[in-house]
């Protein structure tokens, strides 16, 4: 009987050119190739219809693995601010609504915390990353960033919620500190480091 041939690539499950410069950064020292939806225009789109940030990671990874026959990887990725129940969570790309821009959300998420006092502004990034493979294989991985909600929006780099989540070690907001940086310290670089800890033994069973 022939051997399995094991994957010497994976494909990014996202659009999303942040989340693939982020990726392809922290993802220099993978042991497969990285490509993206990019490479493969007849990929379907994957609505996030997920009640949780796995349910949707795992949705959009499955879905694309199926659909490409590859080893495919997606996240879930989201902000949970404290005074607000956990909100925008899993709704953190449309909490303006369905074709917002990250601006329009976080400023609305500023007009839903005014009058917050700033040791109440409590919040986290959170990421849920899921492997999968065509055969229905899967491994998952976490991680948070603790920080706090401004009262403006500050700074240059990254997207998303950035320019208002503060690092209280730092002083200074996701958006204020060099991506080099932020993939060292973000929710997904602690996702995906964890990932890299779990990665070889779900590579040998597949």
């Amino acid at each position: 009987m022939a051997k399995k041939k094991r994957p010497d690539f994976l494909v990014l499950a996202t659009k999303n050119e942040g989340k693939m410069r982020e990726f392809k950064a922290l993802l220099q020292a993978f042991p497969l190739k990285i490509k993206s939806l990019k490479d493969y225009p007849e990929a379907p789109d994957v609505l996030e219809t997920g009640e949780t940030f796995f349910d949707n990671a795992f949705k959009k990874a499955y879905e694309i693995a199926k659909a490409l026959n590859v080893l495919a990887l997606a996240d879930d990725s989201g902000l949970e601010v404290d005074a607000l129940g956990g909100a925008p969570g899993v709704y953190s790309a449309r909490y303006a609504g369905p074709n917002a821009t990250d601006e329009e959300n976080y400023l609305k998420l500023l007009k839903e915390l005014e009058g917050v006092p700033p040791k109440e502004r409590t919040a986290r990034f959170r990421c849920v990353i899921v492997i999968c493979h065509p055969s229905g294989a899967w491994l998952k991985a976490e991680g948070t960033w603790e920080g706090l909600i401004t009262t403006e929006p500050r700074g240059k780099y990254g997207f998303g919620y950035d320019p208002v989540f503060l690092i209280p070690d730092l002083g200074k907001t996701a958006a204020e500190i060099p991506p080099k940086l932020k993939n060292q310290l973000s929710h997904r670089a602690n996702a995906l480091r964890e990932l890299l800890d779990l990665l070889p033994s779900f590579l040998k069973v597949l």
